[in-house]
């Protein structure tokens, strides 16, 4: 086991590298940094002071220069400017100031540390997702445990139906939906507000609901459509059979042999849906105005924030690698079945 994660540990390291610097490539291209210097200084700037902009400050090096000084592991620029003023990347006497150094860059737009930035906002996304998870999660399991109990029943396929609905339903339609229909006044009483801004620093029931079940709706169809499948499958296994044959009791069957059986695929699919969260935040972060994670990233776009830009990509990778790597250890413990060479 020791073996595989530090395979899987090498894997994850050279993934994060590759993507890092594909989007490292994508936000340095010459219009990005036109864009840049025009945002920062003159829109009416002229070429020759685009270019004195960039020189100045490092960004006209050659992209695998630029890439190490953002790791962190080649020292960062130190240029003088045609003003005679001498800038630098690094403070003085540091000549190491990358991610690795746990310097992530200023942000243009907001005027602060991009670490600084990312921390904060990543605490308010992480609030959002956990309660989503809490309610997707058992909510899906359930679902798909009573569809799978009993296939081609009523229930079975009301809650199939229920579930292809909701996986269906975008999350921009289902939150455009959810607001016109609970946040508008009803009798002169609002039961639950249109935007999530208050639940920054107070979250409860009526400013947190409908973000929280407008990205759980979406997860939670796909879950309890694969626990189904998973609860259909082991229902119709051999020694399924040979319990009911001896009598033993329907619901001592479903919980003490088929469950834990069926939850194995399912497992893997629940960690996958955690990096897709953070693509589902983006949308519903933006709709109620929640400045969270998915709402820094919009800004961060639309503004040509780069360095906030790649302070999120790389969070977002570290993620998405990291939910992959405890899929697989979990798979391994919940399915002795499989062996690691």
């Amino acid at each position: 086991m020791g073996l595989f994660i530090l395979r899987r540990l090498g894997v994850m390291i050279l993934t994060a590298l590759c993507l890092t610097f594909i989007v490292f490539w994508l936000t340095n291209l010459y219009p990005n940094l036109e864009k840049l210097a025009k945002t920062q200084g003159n829109f009416r700037m002229s070429d020759e002071a685009v270019t004195s902009y960039l020189t100045n400050r490092g960004y006209t090096q050659s992209l695998p220069v630029k890439y190490g000084q953002w790791l962190g592991v080649l020292p960062g620029w130190e240029i003088e400017g045609s003003d005679g003023e001498l800038r630098r990347r690094c403070e003085e006497g540091q000549n190491y100031c990358g991610v690795l150094q746990g310097y992530w860059g200023y942000s243009t737009v907001f005027k602060e540390d991009v670490s600084k930035i990312i921390a904060t906002r990543l605490a308010l996304t992480g609030k959002l997702m956990f309660w989503v998870l809490m309610v997707m999660v058992p909510g899906a399991l359930i679902i798909g445990i009573l569809a799978g109990m009993r296939e081609g029943s009523k229930l079975d396929r009301s809650l199939s139906t229920f579930s292809i609905m909701t996986t269906a339903t975008p999350e921009y339609v289902s939150g455009v939906v959810l607001i016109a229909v609970f946040a508008t006044p009803l009798f002169g009483m609002q039961y639950f507000k249109g935007t999530a801004t208050s639940a920054m620093d107070d979250a409860n029931f009526q400013n947190f609901f409908l973000p929280v079940i407008t990205i759980a709706l979406y997860g939670m169809g796909y879950i309890a459509r694969m626990t189904r499948a998973s609860m259909t499958e082991v229902m119709t296994a051999q020694y399924i059979r040979t319990a009911r044959l001896k009598g033993v009791k329907f619901r001592t069957i479903v919980i003490k042999h088929a469950l834990r059986n069926a939850l194995i695929a399912p497992f893997t699919v629940i960690m996958l849906q955690i990096p897709w969260l953070l693509n589902g935040v983006v949308i519903v972060e933006t709709l109620f105005n929640y400045k969270g994670f998915g709402w820094t990233l919009v800004q961060a776009a639309s503004n040509n924030d780069i360095e906030l830009l790649l302070g999120v990509s790389v969070v977002s990778v570290f993620v998405v690698l990291l939910t992959q790597l405890i899929s697989d250890i979990g798979y391994v413990f919940l399915n002795p079945r499989i062996r690691i060479s």
